[in-house]
């Protein structure tokens, strides 16, 4: 995350042009990744979809076949972000940045603060008519690169810390609150997008908690009863056993 924020930091001193051609050559570069090797389904031969990904956004830039070509291509790249950074980082540690992103970034877009450099950013092309991909645009809907880059990190944290069933619950409560947090596009125009993120990673690992605490006293009795047993095996005394057999034998007599 240290990395990131310092890349992140070094891109804004940079110029929108310098960041729209950046983001040329890595992304197809981190789809590839994503593709061919970083991703459970992932097969080398696979990569090469990346081509056909970057020439429909190439030839198309103003259809939504173009624009979601580019979308897929700049998700894939966040995808392979966020598994590499999921790999070498505390999961704690982790899961402690993609909150504080959605709070810088709550703050950011309050303060108004975002507005202005995301404008320049979202206006700026590569030369001759290649795809932006510095952020995602389809239809009417703009979403910047850190939104997505937040969300491939939390599906990779919950892939690699609690599997992939975990991992697909969190996306469908993910778009759930996107959904319903889009609503107040109705009062404001411009929403940080990595609250839905931030909020799924609570809820996920909150109820995790809830399911784990009654199981903590229930292991208790039966420690105690598998102490206990040792001395319901213990020999009874001897004025407590039954009288022994003391009949005499015909020599006896």
């Amino acid at each position: 995350m240290i990395g990131f924020v310092v890349v992140v930091g070094a891109a804004e001193r940079a110029s929108a042009e310098g960041l729209t051609y950046l983001a040329l050559v890595a992304v197809p570069a981190l789809a590839a990744l994503a593709l061919g090797w970083l991703t459970p389904a992932a097969r080398p031969r696979r990569a090469l979809l990346v081509i056909a990904l970057f020439a429909l956004a190439w030839a198309l830039p103003r259809d939504l076949i173009g624009e979601g070509a580019a979308l897929v291509l700049t998700a894939l790249s966040c995808v392979a972000l966020g598994v590499l950074l999921a790999s070498v980082t505390p999961p704690r540690w982790l899961g402690a940045g993609i909150v504080a992103m959605a709070l810088a970034d709550t703050a950011l877009v309050v303060s108004e603060e975002l507005q202005k450099p995301n404008s320049a950013l979202n206006a700026a092309h590569p030369a001759a008519g290649l795809p932006r991909l510095q952020g995602a645009t389809f239809g009417s809907a703009v979403i910047g690169y850190g939104d997505l880059f937040v969300a491939g990190t939390l599906g990779a944290l919950l892939a690699l810390a609690l599997g992939r069933s975990v991992q697909a619950r969190g996306a469908a409560l993910t778009a759930i609150l996107a959904l319903a947090f889009d609503l107040l596009f109705f009062l404001v125009d411009e929403l940080p997008a990595t609250v839905p993120v931030a909020l799924t990673l609570i809820v996920v690992m909150a109820s995790r908690r809830l399911r784990s605490a009654p199981s903590e006293p229930a292991r208790a009795p039966a420690a105690s009863a598998a102490r206990r047993a040792p001395a319901d095996r213990q020999t009874a005394p001897a004025s407590a056993r039954p009288p022994a057999d003391r009949r005499q034998t015909p020599a006896a007599q």
